[in-house]
This record gives C-alpha cells, structure tokens and sequence, in this order.
C-alpha cells in the first residue's frame, strides 16, 4: 500500500516537474542551486572556528557559482572546532548567527550566561553581544552556522537565546502531505532578515507535496541533517545526504520536493526561510 501511494506521487511528481523542464535549457543549471560542505576550502573565523561554506551569496536566479544562491540569508556553512579549543569573544556587528549543533559537546558564553552544547542545541547570538564557544570534550564540536544580516532599524535581543530541538514540541505533522515540522525561530524570536527556522522530518517512504515558490523575493534552504534522501528540482533528481543543502529556484516555474526512501528510517532537515520583505522588529 506505501509502495504504491509512493510511486502515484513520484508519477504526479514527474507530470508536474515537467512543465518546469521546459523552462530551463541546461541539466548543469540545476546543479548550481546544491551546496556541500566538503567541496569547501576551510576558512578560519571567530579565532578558531573552522568553516567550510556550503551557501553563499549569489543570484538565484542565474547563479553563477555552485552555491552562490543567497541573496537575503549571509551565508550558510559547516564549523568545527576543535577539542579543548575555545573561539576569541566578539561581537557580531550588523550580523546575527544561529548555530545549530551537530556533534560534539561544548558550551556558549555570552552576557554572563553560560548554555551547554550538544546534537540539537540551537542558538540565536544576537548582534551586539560579546560570546564565546568553547569545545569541552574529547572530539570535534561541529556545527552548522546561519550568518543573516539585520535589517536598519532592528532592535535585536539582549541575550542568547537557545533551544533543545530535543525536546521542542511538534508544532505540524501533515503540512505538505508528510512535513513532521519543529519551529525553532521565527520573527518573534529576534530573527532579523529570515523568518522562519526549524526542523522538518519525513517518515520512512514518504514524500512532501511538490510545490513552486510563486515570488521571486522568498528564499527557501532545505539542507540535510540525518539521513539520504531524494531532492527534486524541475525535472532533476538529486542525492541529498548530511550536509548537502539547496534553495528552492524562486522562478515560479521549478516545482521541488524531497523523497525518503528507505523503508525504515525517518530522514531530518534543518530548513530556513524567508518570506517577505521589509522584516523589522521595532
């Protein structure tokens, strides 16, 4: 019975990509809209925190660089740092991060408060507030990083705010078919320029509902935590596995989706967006 709703979908699926096909003229093309943090030089910043990029700025509507899609969102990477190492403090200026952690353990200072960091912690560093991150134990502390830029006028928090994804209740489990969605942050929370950032987890041989983004002035990242998956853009399929992410093409003619295939494990995302334009928290 799952077998066949899934290949209903994927024929669906493969009737509506079409009309995106049309629209584009190079195979290559959607491969531009993919980034992977392994096919990233490492850059040094906070002192210590090696990053590896996996989303940069860039046109997304004709990129081109691999990657180079972003045009709201700073930029998207994979950090590690190192055991027993500590990051310089600073001050992001003009700049917020959020920091999801993937491995490792550690703990973030900032303002005179100190978070302990593991698999699924999650932290807002406003800008403005001197922290620091520090690797306590015996292996990597990695992370991936959301740079946003904060918009004039924006008032951002006075504190680190964090999150166990943990532990977070499901906020919506049948959006788009199949999403089992956590919201992290949103607007309220002190994001500046993004909107909405949370997790989203597909169940064993299910797939989300395909879908366009209608405007060109959304910006969606759909970038793999656990588990392989199956990414469709147009009429392009892709392996997805941790650490690849991608941005919905928003040409209003490139419908995507994602496919879990395995038939007994559930697959996780960390997905961030935003939607419209002129967000500022007075």
């Amino acid at each position: 019975m799952v077998r066949g709703v899934l290949v209903s979908a994927l024929l669906s699926l493969a009737v509506f990509a079409h009309q995106g096909l049309a629209q584009r003229s190079h195979h290559e093309q959607i491969d531009m809209y993919f980034g992977d943090w392994r096919a990233s030089s490492p850059r040094v910043t906070h002192g210590t925190l090696q990053q590896r990029d996996i989303l940069t700025r860039g046109d997304a509507l004709n990129p081109s660089q691999k990657g180079g899609v972003l045009r709201f969102a700073n930029s998207y990477s994979f950090a590690t740092l190192a055991p027993s190492a500590s990051t310089k403090s600073i001050k992001l200026d003009g700049q917020q991060e959020i920091f999801f952690i993937a491995s490792g353990r550690g703990t973030a200072t900032a303002g005179g408060e100190t978070a302990a960091l593991y698999k699924n912690i999650v932290i807002l560093m406003p800008a403005n507030l001197e922290f620091t991150l520090m690797n306590t134990g015996g292996e990597p502390l990695t992370m991936y990083v959301i740079n946003e830029p904060i918009p004039a006028g924006f008032r951002p928090n006075s504190k680190m705010l964090v999150k166990d994804e943990n532990a977070l209740p499901i906020t919506a489990s049948s959006n788009f078919w199949s999403h089992i969605a956590k919201s992290i942050f949103t607007v309220a929370d002190g994001l500046g320029t993004l909107e909405a950032v949370l997790t989203v987890t597909l169940d064993p041989m299910t797939i989300y509902q395909p879908h366009l983004v209608s405007q060109d002035d959304i910006e969606e990242i759909w970038s793999s935590l656990e588990g392989n998956s199956i990414a469709f853009l147009g009429a392009e399929l892709r392996r997805q596995v941790p650490g690849v992410a991608y941005i919905h093409p928003p040409d209003a003619k490139t419908p995507h989706s994602n496919i879990n295939y395995s038939e007994d494990e559930q697959i996780k995302f960390l997905y961030f967006a935003r939607y419209h334009p002129h967000n500022v928290r007075p």
